[in-house]
């Protein structure tokens, strides 16, 4: 049952599902008829409570808030409205309250979306109500894929992005014979098929791969399966708690020790931080983002900070670089509109403290440099957030599909 409370969803029957706002001020007061309900309403919808908790939860809302406050909390007169919400990482729950924000609260955009099954679920009703999407917390590639839709966006990331990072480094680095453990629902999926095809592109091969459920607390079959597999590389095509617990559980079974290499294929900042160098150092991974690359990235980061006690990871941030584009777009176009706001957010490139020269594709894609990073040893790091070393730049173009490679069916019926 979802129920109404202060003008904002509750999906109190729910455990666990919580809401909360954040104004820019009070209803504009003159100019402001071109926004409907007299406000910019943006959701920030994910896991607040669960395995992905740390991978995006608080940390995104307050990077949304971040983006509101950098654009003065108001379009011209009218004020900005961010609403937040625990998915639970279930896609009926998901789906309940993005269909109460568009149809009574009056949400003009819902991001975020964390979980590749609730993506693909928001992005879908989001289509039927004409609404905006923007994903940066969820990872399938088939959002601007064969599920693509008008008003669908993806930000930060995606499992081929990933797969090319970590996946083409590895097997060229020697890595030739991979074994998979995979969260087994659309986003351990394609995470596994984007994977395994760069591998097979460089001259690999893929010698077998198991399912585990999400949120999984022990992965001893699983690992034992992989390490009798005698693959060189085993890819954790899962994320959040689900990898780091399958990381801790392997060096119980001396998997490492053994020779093998552990690829985690999604794996962020706060992770590394929550399972700490000691554990593990020596991981390659891809992200879209690193607080430490530059001043402006340094300079953001402390001030992300200094609210929320953490430095920011690619999720984070790329809720914030997506808020931002969209309050651009809305900015440049004079009104919430869907359609007006779509055509400038796909004409407007991205020029922020996440990516300059960033490029929305017509598939809803944002292209923009990816990073191949390996985790410092424990002697290497300067402080307790210093966690990464550069190992290349994997430029846009590289790391993406096109929108001809995409699938993406509205790319192909524009040809």
């Amino acid at each position: 049952m979802i129920r109404i409370f202060g003008g904002a969803v509750l999906a109190a029957a729910l455990a666990g599902t919580t809401l909360g706002a954040m104004t820019g001020g009070a209803a504009a007061q003159g100019g402001a008829g071109a926004f409907s309900g007299n406000a910019v309403r943006i959701g920030i919808l994910n896991d607040q409570s669960g395995l992905y908790a740390e991978y995006g939860g608080q940390g995104s809302v307050e990077a949304a808030r971040m983006a509101v406050e950098d654009m003065g909390g108001k379009i011209g007169s009218t004020p900005i409205e961010v609403l937040t919400a625990d998915h639970q990482n279930k896609p009926d729950i998901a789906s309940a309250i993005a269909r109460q924000w568009y149809d009574r609260d009056g949400v003009d955009a819902i991001m975020e979306l964390t979980t590749s099954s609730v993506a693909l679920a928001v992005q879908g009703l989001s289509k039927e109500k004409k609404k905006i999407t923007i994903t940066t917390g969820a990872a399938t590639s088939d959002l601007t894929g064969k599920a693509c839709t008008p008003y669908g966006y993806h930000w930060a990331f995606d499992t081929r992005a990933l797969a090319v990072g970590t996946g083409g480094a590895l097997t060229r680095a020697g890595g030739n014979t991979w074994f998979f453990l995979t969260a087994d629902y659309a986003f351990g999926s394609a995470l596994e098929a984007d994977t395994s095809k760069v591998v097979i592109a460089n001259g690999g091969k893929v010698v077998g791969s198991v399912r585990h459920p999400l949120s999984n607390q022990d992965f001893s079959s699983f690992l034992l399966q992989a390490q009798g597999s005698k693959a060189k590389v085993i890819g954790l095509a899962n994320a959040g708690l689900d990898t780091s617990n399958a990381i801790k559980q392997a060096a119980e079974y001396g998997i490492v020790e053994g020779g093998q290499k552990l690829a985690a294929l999604l794996f962020t900042l706060s992770e590394v931080h929550g399972l700490g160098l000691k554990v593990a150092q020596g991981l390659t991974l891809t992200e879209g983002w690193y607080w430490d690359a530059n001043d402006e990235t340094r300079a953001f980061g402390q001030r992300y900070m200094k609210r929320t006690g953490r430095m920011p990871n690619m999720i984070q941030a790329g809720t914030y670089s997506a808020v931002l584009s969209y309050l651009k777009a809305v900015k440049a176009a004079g009104t919430d509109e869907t359609d007006a706001v779509n055509a400038k957010l796909k004409a407007l490139p991205v020029d922020d403290v996440f990516a300059h020269g960033g490029v929305v594709q017509s598939d809803g894609l944002m292209v923009h440099d990816m990073y191949l990073f390996e985790v410092k040893k424990p002697a290497e790091s300067k402080g307790e957030w210093d966690l990464y070393k550069l190992i290349s730049t994997i430029p846009g173009k590289e790391a993406f599909a096109s929108p001809t490679e995409s699938g993406c069916p509205l790319t192909a019926a524009a040809k």
